[in-house]
């Protein structure tokens, strides 16, 4: 039972600093209806940059904006293909990701991972100088960035820009018709996206102590189920900053269902297995209340045979 316990307290502190990724997979996948698979490469290239130059003894903080940074610049290579290329979605997310792998070899200057042991990052000083659980510090970060993130996203999608944005994901052809250039809206929301996975990588690889190039393996998966999730818990939300907040949520309460399910004697193998089937099932549901509430309405031209 504690062993549940001391698992779920773990969950929900990784929950938050992955929910900054499913914020950003959010943005594409929901706002912009993009599903960038560019954030596979970028959730990989935030703990690279951030490793490389925590090992170099550059400031913590300052390493995980680079990487911010770094991840945006991976978002805007994505648009490009994309809007100027005209590289189809999928593919124009798939190149960079393909590609990022070989960059974060690069950076990481041939090694597949990095250490972070006795290096010291944003979770080891406040450990140091608060004398905080590890647990607890990864948690108040993740509070942290959050609520700054969520209360600027909030704020930049109520400025112009970020209508222009959001109307570019509802309905392109009614914005460019309003002679408004949808190509830089696209650039710039996917720049924002990959900046914050790129951003989250590198707050959880400072968090679990070492980076790796394959870390962001299945996070579009992760974040898709993240939002799901979400969604369904704060499926009467209409307010933006409330589903912001419930993405965040979907991401915590994800995280500690696995805890739960590894607990329980899964093989850590087949959580990507079963992430796949959960998301599958989620996006299913739709089609399949739609279809099931077709059958249930009788046709009129039934009803008036039935009636003679």
């Amino acid at each position: 039972m504690m062993g549940i316990v001391f698992a779920l307290e773990g969950a929900v502190a990784q929950g938050i600093l992955w929910g900054i990724m499913a914020l950003g997979v959010y943005l594409t996948f929901r706002i912009l209806d993009f599903a960038d698979l560019t954030v596979e490469g970028t959730f990989a290239l935030g703990g690279c940059v951030s490793s490389m130059l925590l090992i170099q003894n550059i400031n913590p903080i300052l390493s995980v904006l680079i990487a911010f940074l770094a991840g945006g610049l991976a978002g805007v290579v994505t648009g490009i293909l994309h809007t100027k290329l005209k590289i189809a979605k999928i593919l124009a997310g798939i190149l960079p990701m393909i590609a990022l792998y070989s960059i974060n070899i690069r950076i990481m200057k041939g090694k597949p991972n990095n250490s972070l042991l006795g290096i010291s990052t944003i979770i080891t000083f406040w450990e140091t100088h608060f004398g905080l659980d590890k647990t607890l510090v990864s948690l108040i970060i993740g509070i942290i960035f959050c609520a700054i993130i969520i209360a600027l996203l909030y704020y930049f999608f109520g400025t112009e820009i970020g209508s222009v944005i959001r109307a570019t994901g509802n309905n392109e052809k009614m914005v460019r018709a309003q002679g408004v250039n949808t190509d830089f809206t696209k650039i710039i929301g996917l720049a924002i996206s990959n900046a914050l996975v790129a951003l989250s990588g590198a707050l959880v690889s400072q968090s679990q102590g070492y980076a790796d190039v394959g870390m962001g393996t299945g996070s579009i998966v992760i974040g898709l189920a993240s939002i799901i999730i979400g969604e369904v818990l704060f499926a009467k939300a209409h307010s933006f900053s409330f589903i912001l907040i419930g993405v965040v949520v979907g991401s915590i309460v994800y995280r500690m269902i696995i805890a739960i399910v590894l607990q329980l004697g899964m093989k850590s193998s087949d959580l990507k297995l079963l992430t796949a089937i959960l998301v599958a099932i989620a996006l299913a549901i739709p089609v399949i209340k739609k279809n099931l509430t077709k059958k249930r309405i009788v046709p009129t031209d039934d009803l008036e045979i039935q009636n003679m």
